[in-house]
């Protein structure tokens, strides 16, 4: 009866054998796969940030009332950008060139490589810009969220922090928590 089972369980044993073989030359696929996911993931999240930056820049120049309110704003989401496009130098400081208070235009994360992130329309009324705004903030909030299921842990923390400060920019703006309501 012994033998029996040992001689039933012998062929699990190869199994057992042939599939951790498997998975242990899948993992450099795997981890190539996770870090090409990752590289996809903060270049969305960066052209949302880009995105964010011309929208800020395009209300601030129709409206240059709202300039003093928006910078601080606009100043934080410049520095997701960095983060997420790896220009962050971990110092403090704002890129490359060390401004943190210049326009897209500086060369700096607000120009889009094509100049798609340059040119945005902005409502007339201030109010309705802030809110415009404010949704823009909410929508980038809510793709970052959605992307947490599928990004490796340490960029799902890094999307969720700045998920985060998306929706908190989009409560100090006003947004009425319907994405276009303006």
């Amino acid at each position: 009866m012994v033998a029996g089972t040992l001689s039933t369980l012998a062929p699990l044993g190869a199994l057992t054998a042939l599939v951790s073989g498997c998975s242990g030359s899948g993992s450099g696929t795997d981890a190539a796969q996770t870090a090409g996911l990752e590289k996809r993931l903060r270049h969305e999240a960066t052209e949302q940030s880009l995105d964010l930056l011309a929208r800020y820049d395009a209300t601030a120049d129709a409206h240059s009332g709202l300039a003093d309110l928006l910078r601080p704003l606009r100043a934080a989401t410049m520095r997701h950008a960095e983060m997420l496009s790896g220009q962050d130098d971990g110092k403090g400081g704002h890129g490359r060139n060390g401004n943190g208070g210049g326009k897209g235009g500086d060369g700096g994360p607000g120009t889009g490589k094509n100049g798609k992130h340059r040119k945005r329309r902005v409502p007339g009324d201030e109010k309705a810009a802030l809110t415009e705004l404010g949704d823009a903030e909410r929508r980038t909030a809510r793709a970052r969220t959605a992307a947490l299921v599928k990004a490796p842990p340490e960029t799902a923390r890094l999307l969720a922090s700045l998920a985060a400060a998306g929706a908190a920019h989009a409560y100090l703006l006003g947004a009425d928590g319907k994405d276009g309501g303006s």
